[in-house]
């Protein structure tokens, strides 16, 4: 049996930007300081003038968990199940693939599936660049899978809003080892059921290229609204964007428009699959004309889903069935998704049978990305 994480991360530094092609270096990110709110120095990325976030860069080999680099909350759970949530840097920030691959090998992870960072959100509006970020990051993500010799998957990031350099881009990405496509559930253009993305999904379906719809918000009117105030968080900004999208994917019958098209939701983990199913279930009638068989929903729809190891994974199977889910670390990142021993966790404690248990980490991610 393999086992294969199915959400895992690179964190961007400067050199992935070394990979934008030079008639678009102008457009590159840089990285300027500027005071935090305690007035320390803090580093941070400059994308066409405006500023786009904190720049994570790699400060030491430290390989254990560290209070002081995660937020209160994660900081609380982490201490009470006494896992480590953090990363050697430089396997996260891809300096060293070999490193990688050898802190893989001692976590029992046979095959990583790579996401992005910094797209979890808009970065600019402006054409030009979203296609020079998109194509430095696909450049740099080809040259880990080549140097991972395949053990290092990953989902290309395409400029959405000029449809005819995206799939020129998703042509080249999938020729360099792309296995799926990066989506958010709310999109710059739009939903994931907009008409908009239907030559995207046509290309999709021709080159078996799954969608992969990693937690974000690609809106930022949007996420600014769910994210603020002392209730604001990525729970409602960026996981229930995913949650959404799904529901719509399903009841809009875009299975049956691209039959080809597989659709996985990331990092949102997977309480939420009951919900979802119980109200299609409702809808179904009258706006399908059937009633579909609960616990075959996900399959018939060729929707996948990563669960956590913290989820009723026994009692998820009664609705997602045991071909349609999987799991992943989220390593790379310290946040309340991250769980570097995920893997070996979910094996360890047995809530589902062997046989279920080896197809959420090996047979349905597998099929999913087609390894």
């Amino acid at each position: 049996m393999k086992v294969i994480d199915s959400d895992a991360h690179v964190v961007e530094t400067e050199r992935t930007w070394d990979f934008i092609p030079s008639s678009l270096q102008h457009l590159r990110p840089i990285v300027v300081n500027q005071p935090d709110a305690t007035g320390s120095s803090k580093p941070y990325w400059l994308i066409d003038g405006k500023i786009r976030g904190t720049v994570r860069q790699p400060i030491g080999k430290r390989d254990e968990w560290d209070p002081g680099r995660v937020s209160p909350d994660m900081a609380a759970v982490s201490q009470a199940s006494g896992r480590k949530v953090d990363t050697p840097d430089a396997s996260k920030h891809m300096e060293d693939v070999g490193a990688r691959l050898r802190h893989m090998d001692e976590l029992g992870i046979d095959y990583q599936m790579l996401y992005p960072t910094i797209f979890l959100r808009q970065l600019t509006d402006l054409p030009e660049t979203r296609l020079a970020l998109a194509q430095g990051y696909n450049r740099w993500l080809a040259d880990i899978w080549r140097q991972s010799e395949g053990r290092l998957k990953w989902a290309c990031v395409l400029p959405l809003g000029q449809m005819d350099e995206a799939l020129t881009e998703l042509r080249w990405a999938v020729k360099h080892g792309a296995c799926g496509v990066f989506m958010r559930g709310i999109e710059e253009e739009g939903i994931l059921t907009d008409s908009y993305f239907f030559p995207l999904y046509d290309e999709m379906s021709k080159l078996d290229v799954a969608v992969t719809v990693h937690i974000g918000n690609g809106n930022p009117e949007m996420e600014r609204l769910l994210n603020h105030g002392a209730g604001g968080s990525p729970f409602s900004s960026m996981r229930l964007a995913s949650v959404a999208a799904c529901h719509q994917w399903i009841l809009a019958g875009i299975p049956e428009q691209f039959p080809k098209l597989r659709i996985g939701f990331v990092e949102a983990a997977a309480q939420w699959i009951p919900y979802l199913v119980n109200d299609l279930v409702r809808r179904y009638p009258a706006r399908r004309g059937r009633v579909p068989v609960p616990g075959e929903l996900l399959r018939e729809n060729r929707v996948w889903v990563t669960c956590q190891t913290d989820d009723d994974i026994a009692y998820l199977v009664r609705y997602a069935g045991e071909d349609n889910l999987m799991i992943g670390t989220d390593y790379g990142h310290t946040d309340q998704s991250s769980e570097i021993e995920a893997l070996r966790i979910f094996q360890e404690e047995g809530q589902v049978s062997a046989a279920i248990a080896s197809k959420i980490l090996d047979n349905n991610p597998s099929a999913f990305y087609g390894f």
